[in-house]
């Protein structure tokens, strides 16, 4: 029997209410399984942007449950993996063509790459539409005298889902965990912040951003976990 591996994608809770929000991903997937005679053998929920695939711990760790496995990636639309082109058929190379996508036709249970790449380029110009309409608005807003980025102009559910979505960027970055073991090693022998800081750096350790570190970034580090 074929074995699957679902990865199911939203950018935000607000998401989770609309079209393709995560039950209607995960309809889409299960019913074009039971058509196909394949078993999901394990799920990975998302939340993240599509506009690159950085900081998408669970779909790197579903790529590489497909690969240990021999099993293949499924999703119920390709925006729901990428809105890169690059990327997209980056992971369809790291998969060794074991990609399905519910709304893209295949050959033989394989991935056309030539319906791959004008889906694929589709996706990546809505994000490229969806960039310049945010922009128009917000344009828009502030003509109409409206102050960008005042705090009242937020609700409280916004600015809690910013900071949830930030910290959770920040707990499954691979630079942040390797850092955050050697500053509770740091921690624990009392060394001061800035002591941290200094032999996290000579020690070739980077920031989520690949910067330096500093002792408020250590601290900042630490209140987040």
């Amino acid at each position: 029997m074929k074995k699957y591996v679902s990865y199911l994608r939203v950018s935000t809770k607000k998401q989770g209410k609309s079209g393709l929000g995560l039950e209607a991903q995960r309809a889409i997937v299960e019913y074009y399984a039971k058509l196909d005679g394949a078993l999901i053998v394990k799920e990975f929920i998302e939340l993240e942007s599509g506009k690159d695939t950085i900081n998408r711990q669970y779909l790197k760790e579903a790529i590489e449950l497909c690969n240990r496995n021999g099993h293949s990636l499924i999703v119920a639309k390709l925006d729901r993996l990428s809105r890169d082109v690059r990327d997209t058929f980056d992971i369809l190379e790291q998969l060794k063509g074991r990609l399905i996508s519910c709304d893209i036709p295949t050959q033989n249970g394989q991935m056309d790459s030539f319906m791959l790449s004008v889906f694929a380029g589709l996706a990546q110009r809505e994000r490229e539409l969806i960039s310049i309409r945010t922009r128009q608005a917000l344009e828009a807003k502030k003509n109409r005298g409206v102050k960008l980025g005042k705090p009242d102009n937020f609700s409280d559910e916004s600015r809690e889902l910013g900071r949830s979505k930030h910290i959770y960027k920040s707990s499954i970055n691979p630079n942040n965990k390797l850092a955050l073991a050697f500053i509770r090693k740091c921690k624990h022998e009392l060394r001061s912040l800035a002591e941290i800081a200094q032999e996290l750096n000579e020690n070739g350790f980077r920031t989520a951003r690949n910067k330096k570190f500093h002792k408020m970034t250590v601290k900042r580090l630490l209140d987040k976990v």
